[in-house]
């Protein structure tokens, strides 16, 4: 349906690869000038204050850009699947309300708790655990990435995870946790097969995720819907993988990782001759291109934050999904 299988943003994709073919270094100054290779030595990812200074920034981004209805006042601050999602929103918004959000209540992020991965090379990230004003009582799981020691951090992941569903996370001595490679046998998924995993589920079915509300639940929903009188509802859905898309994880406690992952999923309604399409709400015509006669696809981009355990199944524990685009025919 899409022959897109990679990113929407190229920009930080581009620097991402430049970045990682440099030999980027941090110079430190002791009693003469030591340079430690970033690529090499395995570093905690930012300090604690560096971190809560990056949520900081951010959240003033993203007021600033909700409250205008404007995209480019966070776009420095956003990467990945919140940016794909975050953007779409704005663009729809700034449509609809070209005078800015009438709607507009500022986000607060508090009470944040910061698992910063120790590791080497690029990029560099770290999770915020966070309460909000918005979303009820879930907690906020941002993850902040970076390319290189003059980028900006940027949030890249926002899912929203139920009290007492944050797992804990294996830390060495200082408080730092430890990365799981994309690639890892120790887990049950390894990482960098979660997004093709998920897509492979939802479309066939599977004894590698436990059931729940966006796993089996949500299949059941898309089954119902498919065919309903006069309507037809396809779906497909896709892996993204790559650049700032690709799956973070973190080392828990029990041996598990805590993996964050995107992928992309289209709706497509098509009418029975002689009916119509449903008429979407102004937020969906505002991303929508073409005119909507016999049918209406729909793109949404999800970002996902599951258990991976060392063994079992794996546990969806939050799902953050956007519309980013509709094409009408």
């Amino acid at each position: 349906m899409s022959q897109d299988r990679g990113p929407r943003r190229p920009r930080r994709l581009e620097k991402y690869a430049l970045i990682s073919a440099s030999a980027t270094a941090l110079s430190l100054t002791a009693s003469g000038c030591v340079v430690v290779h970033g690529e090499r030595e395995v570093l905690p990812s930012a300090t604690r204050a560096e971190a809560a200074k990056a949520l900081e920034r951010f959240t003033s981004a993203y007021n600033a850009a909700d409250k205008a209805y404007d995209a480019s006042l966070d776009a420095d601050h956003t990467a990945g699947a919140l940016a794909a999602i975050d953007s779409a929103r704005l663009k729809a918004g700034a449509a609809n309300h070209p005078d800015g959000n009438p709607a507009h209540e500022p986000l607060e992020l508090t009470d944040a708790k910061f698992t910063i991965p120790k590791k080497a090379g690029w990029p560099r990230w770290f999770v915020a655990d966070t309460k909000a004003n918005k979303g009820g009582t879930a907690r906020w799981l941002l993850v902040f990435t970076r390319d290189g020691l003059e980028e900006t951090w940027e949030a890249a992941y926002l899912t929203l995870v139920a009290p007492g569903k944050v797992p804990e996370f294996k830390t060495d001595q200082e408080g730092w946790a430890e990365a799981v490679p994309a690639n890892s046998t120790a887990v049950s998924v390894p990482p960098a097969d979660l997004s093709k995993g998920y897509t492979t589920y939802l479309q066939d079915g599977g004894e590698s995720f436990a059931d729940g509300v966006h796993t089996s639940s949500w299949r059941a929903l898309r089954e119902k819907r498919s065919i309903r009188p006069g309507l037809v509802t396809q779906y497909i859905d896709e892996p993204l993988t790559n650049g700032d898309y690709a799956p973070l994880a973190l080392r828990t406690k029990d041996g598990g990782a805590l993996v964050f992952f995107t992928s992309r999923h289209f709706e497509k309604r098509t009418a029975a001759r002689g009916a119509s399409v449903p008429t979407p709400n102004k937020d969906v015509l505002a991303l929508t291109d073409g005119e909507i006669k016999q049918s209406l696809t729909m793109e949404f981009v999800s970002n996902q934050v599951v258990l991976d355990p060392a063994d079992g199944q794996v546990s969806v524990l939050g799902r953050v999904q956007g519309l980013t685009s509709g094409k009408g025919e």
